[in-house]
């Protein structure tokens, strides 16, 4: 029971950093604009800032100025992003209140609702890392595949592959806390709980 929810504070955790640095990279979409090996120059967009880089390793970065003029699109990321990350931090809370070798919670059927409660919100915030990463990357596929679009076209940047493991770790971890309750229902206490409190002192 201990080594599965520690399994799944390791997934959620290691979900909610790479959300967290997915939602502040600015490599969301990336293109390479090459006329020269000198003039070779990147562009690159996140959801904070414009960049731009060239092969000698100088870059530029300019951040939006303003909310009322970003495309819609990016808002809404914006704020998937941001409830992922904040919906994170409560689970991490949560969690940590709801494992067996913490020693805050009250008993053991109040600490697996907790935990199951903390499953249901990592899940949420995966969800919503998920459902931002896919909105920004089905408008860059669109607009690159649309023969009518005459402007710059992007490709996917690095920000969103980090953001869609992040999410996936977040789903796991969180499904593992969820099932866990139904765990703690069906197992007795015994000895290997204690070898696996050990591991847990640190909390």
């Amino acid at each position: 029971m201990l080594g599965i929810q520690i399994l799944a504070l390791i997934f959620c955790f290691g979900g909610i950093g790479a959300v967290i640095a997915a939602t502040a990279s600015n490599e969301w979409k990336v293109t390479s604009r090459a006329t020269s090996v000198i003039t070779a120059t990147w562009v690159f967009q996140g959801l904070w800032m414009n960049c731009a880089g060239n092969a000698l390793g100088a870059f530029h970065c300019r951040p939006h100025f303003t909310i009322f003029r970003l495309e819609g699109y990016i808002q809404a990321c914006r704020g998937l992003m941001i409830a992922a990350v904040s919906l994170g931090f409560f689970g991490s809370i949560f969690a940590m209140v709801g494992m067996k070798c913490t020693k805050v919670g009250g008993s053991d059927q109040t600490k697996a609702k907790v935990a199951c409660l903390a499953g249901m919100i990592f899940i949420l915030s995966g969800l919503c890392s998920m459902t931002g990463c896919s909105l920004y990357a089905n408008r860059i596929t669109s607009e690159f595949f649309d023969p009518t679009f005459i402007a710059q076209k992007y490709e996917l940047g690095a920000a969103l592959f980090i953001g869609w493991a992040g999410a996936s770790l977040c789903i796991i971890g969180g499904s593992i806390f969820c099932f866990s309750i139904a765990e703690n229902s069906k197992s007795p206490s015994n000895g290997v709980h204690i070898q696996w409190s050990h591991i847990c002192d640190v909390f």
